[in-house]
């Protein structure tokens, strides 16, 4: 189905953020050093588990370091108490484990899902201090705004929400930064860049992740995340992409609380309350007349909706950040992140799914290469090899037993393999994946997401490579080249002068060069005379 004649635009890597100073190095060093101590104590630096894998030189230092650990260090995964660490370690640490989570093809599957379900639960600042950071943002009485103002429901490292009710009487859900908060993430994110210098220099394994373009990349997502006027953009963006599937037959089941524009500043975000019953709550699943199965359809299909037909999507869509209502509708709250797609990955993703769905390792090797993700100088039908190994291991499966987000980091884990340069996003769809399975598998453990991902997926190969997108394209391309046409006849190119000089060589060059050849010539015939006679 589809051709894949048309090549797909190359996946040229961006180019790397710009690395900023370290500030105040001593400061940094004496942080680092308390976050070393932190990840020592839960076992979390040098884990046990990797020791017996370490040079015999380094691992004396591992026993060594093992003897530190507390009890926190003696429960779970690497993964698990790593994430614990991030959770004490305050924002910039729980963002990095965020970041972290999305490199599955680095760090294995289960060590990415394990940072994935961090929590960033803090006791929340007071009501009145509450209060005062939304009059100081909005530079209006809280009364002016809202006829009530709650205490907090939920609190995190870097924000904490409030019920509120408007004049008209809706409900709404007040965000508001932890005070102080730009200066905590500022001093996190110089010990970083501090820490990822170290890194890089002498920690050779770790240039793979590039240390210090990884500090930049979560230095802006906390940027972007520091001001509640981008993420009331982006919560106002998501919901018109969710409102554009409304009545089809496979989206229009998530939705997304309205802003309430009057109610936002640079610290604080108002929207409408999101309604339905919070997953997380244990009562979700009893609700009278909601279907278990359709709710786990619809939040596979949903996601792949945005990011497939759309280009963006909610990329943090846990049960933390959903709320289900009879009989299958879903509402997504918290939209700090936001991943986006271009065509080219669009398509990638569309193709190797339907390639896995239908078997065609040849073909999804083939995208790879028109992708450009494969440098040409490897083999296709190497790669299709590889790809085989990964696929054919869970066909015939039940489907409860195939992972779609463990099928495509399993895929991501043979980057190094192929000299494959991955771009951010497509990792970052990857993490969004796993959490949109695990949420539906905790709904119906059998749940066959294959089977809900399909028509998704089939309907965006009919329309954008069948037989009916080859002739829209065909117009389009001839469109544009009437329009080019056009514009060339009513501004025809400026005449351009070419004056032609005839080069002529001026005597004395002449002269001087046949008398160094006449000498040269002279001086070789008399080194050469004694021979001759």
């Amino acid at each position: 189905m589809g051709d894949l004649t048309r090549r797909i635009d190359a996946a040229t890597p961006p180019p790397a953020p710009i690395t900023q100073a370290v500030r105040h190095p001593v400061e940094s060093s004496l942080r680092l050093l308390g976050w070393l101590a932190v990840l020592v104590r839960h076992d979390a630096l040098v884990p046990r588990e990797i020791t017996p894998l370490l040079p015999s030189w380094v691992r004396w230092i591992a026993h060594f370091l093992h003897l530190f650990a507390g009890r926190q260090g003696r429960d779970g995964r690497p993964g698990q108490r790593l994430g614990r660490t991030f959770e004490h370690l305050g924002p910039v640490a729980i963002k990095l484990g965020q970041v972290l989570a999305t490199r599955a093809d680095i760090f294995g599957v289960e060590f990415a899902r394990d940072l994935g379900r961090l929590k960033d639960n803090l006791p929340p600042f007071p009501l009145d201090q509450a209060r005062r950071e939304v009059e100081r943002s909005l530079g209006r009485p809280v009364e002016s705004l809202f006829t009530d103002f709650g205490p907090a429901v939920a609190a995190a490292s870097l924000a904490q929400a409030h019920p509120a009710w408007l004049a008209d009487g809706r409900k709404v859900a007040v965000k508001i930064l932890r005070p102080g908060v730009e200066r905590r993430v500022a001093q996190g994110l110089d010990a970083m860049r501090l820490a990822a210098r170290v890194a890089h220099r002498f920690v050779p394994l770790s240039r793979r992740l590039q240390p210090e373009a990884f500090v930049e990349i979560i230095a802006r997502a906390l940027q972007l995340e520091l001001d509640m006027r981008l993420e009331a953009a982006a919560a106002s963006e998501i919901k018109e992409v969710l409102a554009k599937d409304r009545g089809t037959e496979l989206g229009g089941h998530m939705d997304a609380p309205s802003v309430v524009w009057d109610g936002v500043g640079k610290r604080v975000l108002t929207m409408e309350w999101a309604t339905g019953v919070a997953m997380t709550d244990p009562a979700a699943v009893d609700q009278p007349g909601l279907d278990i199965n359709a709710l786990a359809d619809n939040v596979v299909r949903s996601f792949l909706i945005q990011a497939l037909d759309h280009g963006a999507f909610h990329a943090d869509l846990h049960e933390g950040n959903l709320f289900c209502h009879a009989p299958a509708e879903l509402t997504a709250i918290d939209f700090g992140i936001v991943g986006r797609l271009g065509p080219g990955e669009r398509r990638y993703l569309a193709e190797i799914l339907w390639g896995f769905i239908s078997r065609d390792y040849d073909r999804i090797s083939r995208v790879h290469f028109e992708a450009g993700y494969v440098p040409p100088e490897h083999s296709v039908e190497a790669f299709a090899q590889a790809l085989r190994a990964v696929g054919e291991p869970v066909i015939g499966k039940a489907a409860s037993q195939v992972s779609m987000g463990r099928l495509l980091g399993q895929l991501f884990e043979i980057t190094d393999l192929f000299d494959m340069r991955l771009r951010p996003e497509l990792i970052l769809l990857q993490k969004t994946m796993v959490s949109v399975e695990g949420v539906a598998r905790r709904l119906n453990p059998d749940h066959d997401l294959w089977a809900a991902a399909q028509p998704v997926v089939e309907r965006w190969i009919r329309r954008e490579l069948g037989p009916q997108a080859q002739v829209r394209d065909a117009v389009q391309e001839i469109r544009d080249t009437l329009k080019a046409a056009s514009r060339l006849v009513q501004a025809p190119p400026a005449r351009q002068t070419i004056v032609v000089r005839e080069a002529y060589t001026p005597a004395w060059v002449i002269v001087g060069v046949t008398l160094a050849v006449a000498t040269s010539a002279a001086a070789l015939v008399l080194s050469l005379w004694p021979g001759i006679l």
